[in-house]
């Protein structure tokens, strides 16, 4: 049996990644990312950069992604939780335009692959969420680009209600505060 079970999500090349955890009195171990181990499972990626990021409860970041040199993200929360969210922007996909979101948290210890071609966002549910991630492709500023989280069209069903959080209190950057709908974004090209 492998160390990583690769679980699908409705939307194409999306994918859940559950590690094997080895536990006991003392704590736990697990693998977070073994390349052979991925091949087997049919996730052959190079990653190239790893960030880490450390946000109160109620911080929303995204819906980012990059217009050139687009980036594959492995991502986890290793500290609390937060609601993770994909939304596919291939050109010619089926489901262009549609979300997909998990809840990810140091205790289900459950990771989102999330390749070339989607925005990406997600928010702290907890008091502090930290988290970690890989990608296939180096950061680049010059192209990088996002959708607003409340776009109307796309309809993300943010868990904030269930979490004792008040859209009014999210904390935003000035960044992503101003960012377009998808429908902007695609007339703006």
């Amino acid at each position: 049996m492998g160390k990583f079970k690769k679980i699908e999500t409705p939307i194409k090349d999306l994918y859940i990644i559950e590690p094997t955890i080895f536990g006991d009195h003392r704590g736990f171990f697990m693998e977070s990312y073994n390349k052979r181990e991925f091949a087997e499972i049919g996730l052959e990626m190079d990653f190239v950069q790893d960030n880490h990021s450390k946000s109160k409860k109620g911080t929303l970041r995204g819906l980012h992604f990059q217009t050139k040199y687009s980036q594959g993200k492995l991502v986890r929360a290793i500290k609390g939780t937060v609601y993770d969210v994909a939304v596919d922007l291939r050109e010619g996909s089926e489901t262009y335009g549609e979300y997909f979101g998990i809840i990810l948290s140091e205790e289900n210890k459950k990771m989102f692959y999330i390749p070339e071609g989607f925005a990406h966002g997600f928010v702290a549910l907890t008091d502090e969420a930290e988290f970690m991630y890989k990608t296939t492709n180096y950061y680049h500023p010059e192209y990088d680009a996002g959708i607003i989280w409340n776009d109307k069209d796309i309809a993300i069903d943010w868990p904030f209600e269930e979490y004792g959080i008040k859209e009014k209190d999210l904390l935003l950057s000035d960044k992503d505060k101003k960012l377009p709908t998808l429908k902007e974004y695609n007339s703006n090209k």
